[in-house]
């Protein structure tokens, strides 16, 4: 079983959704997302599988969960760099967003 000292291991911050782009060279359907997670972290980009839920078009200005100190993984020829967390339901994966609007780089914990 993983302790509590793993999850804090962790490191999960809000960001906001700034640009999005179809991701046609990803194996799967993605998107290329570029997230701010305030001035402490940046902007940091990532692909995503979450073609079946969301338009483009709905992306932007949305606040995501992200885990921001995995390394960063090379996927086709864009370099995700942060991990944006999501549920895998039925119809596809549902981002996990804050409840209320909070400032970017806000810790979950």
């Amino acid at each position: 079983m993983a302790t509590f000292e793993d999850f804090l291991k962790l490191d999960i911050r809000v960001g906001e959704i700034i640009k999005v782009e179809t991701f046609n060279k990803a194996k799967k359907p993605a998107y290329k997302l570029w997230v701010d997670f305030g001035e402490s972290i940046g902007v940091k980009k990532s692909s995503a599988q979450i073609t079946e839920c969301y338009k483009l078009e709905d992306l932007v200005g949305k606040q995501v969960l992200g885990v921001v100190n995995f390394p960063p993984r090379q996927v086709a020829d864009f370099m995700s760099e942060v991990l944006v967390l999501g549920i895998y339901s039925k119809n596809g994966v549902v981002l996990i967003t804050p409840s209320h609007k909070v400032d970017k780089g806000d810790k979950l914990g």
